[in-house]
């Protein structure tokens, strides 16, 4: 077996339009398309990352919210590779997204930072 990389990450979102500004228009990624199921009343938007991965951004009615426990075992954030953080800070603050204090990973001495999506999903961006 070989993997190659990661193809996408699945996002659900409960305010559909908001999180599909958050993510072209704050972060900046592109629509590869989207997509409305009547049927099932729901949206997808593929969105591409310059590396090639992509998120996928969900939405369905009434899906529940999930705990969210800093510490808690599974996926804790989805990190960003950015070569420049005071430039990426800076425009999420500008855009009116709370960003944490940069810090310095102590084991690579690389600095980073975390802030949310509109449903609060821990996102990061880490310098190269």
């Amino acid at each position: 077996m070989q993997i190659r990389g990661i193809h996408h990450v699945a996002i659900i979102a409960s305010d559909y339009p908001l999180s599909k500004a958050f993510y072209t228009e704050v972060l900046g990624f592109g629509i590869i398309e989207e997509t409305y199921r009547e049927v099932r009343d729901w949206y997808k938007l593929d969105l591409a990352l310059p590396d090639g991965t992509q998120i996928e951004l969900f939405s369905f009615p009434g899906a529940p919210p999930r705990p969210s426990y800093p510490e808690a075992i599974g996926l804790r954030h989805l990190a960003f590779a950015t070569p420049d953080l005071d430039a990426a800070v800076g425009w999420l603050e500008r855009c009116g997204v709370l960003v944490e204090p940069v810090r310095v990973d102590e084991i690579t001495g690389k600095r980073f930072t975390f802030f949310a999506d509109p449903d609060g999903l821990p996102l990061e961006f880490y310098e190269e």
